[in-house]
């Protein structure tokens, strides 16, 4: 009777293991983001340079998470760096290494420039940064 319920335990152990070691284990490894930005000047004269602090901020940690950006220029023109890099490339990847970092975007017009930053991580998330920048002729604006 022992070597039977001994039997039965060891059965029902074998079964206990066997259902805790499951390959369906969800280990979570894409987190939403978004980047953050300080306000930056709405008008820029030609050869002005700014600056636009930014923030990498992520809903959760993955050690392998990796980061890239590219933009685009619809309008106007001009280029866009990050400390003494030379000026990016439009539509070119660029790793992002640092979770606060400073983009510097001069003017290179007199016209309306519109700037559109993507940032993507290697997990298929994704978010976008927008800037419109007018011309500062030095004249006030008519309210």
């Amino acid at each position: 009777m022992k070597k039977c319920a001994s039997y039965i335990i060891f059965t029902l152990l074998l079964a206990a293991i066997a259902c805790a070691c499951s390959d369906d284990i969800d280990i979570k490894q894409g987190y939403e983001f978004e980047v953050t930005h300080l306000p930056v000047p709405k008008k820029l004269k030609i050869g002005e340079t700014i600056e636009i602090r930014c923030q990498l901020e992520r809903s959760g940690y993955f050690d392998e998470a990796a980061y890239r950006f590219r933009y685009f220029q619809t309008d106007g023109k001009g280029e866009l760096r990050m400390d003494d890099s030379e000026p990016f490339l439009p539509n070119d990847y660029y790793d992002l290494v640092k979770e606060s970092f400073r983009f510097y975007y001069t003017s290179q017009c007199d016209e309306q420039q519109v700037i559109d930053i993507y940032f993507f991580d290697n997990r298929g998330n994704s978010h976008i940064l927008s800037f419109t920048f007018n011309n500062d002729n030095g004249e006030e604006e008519e309210v």
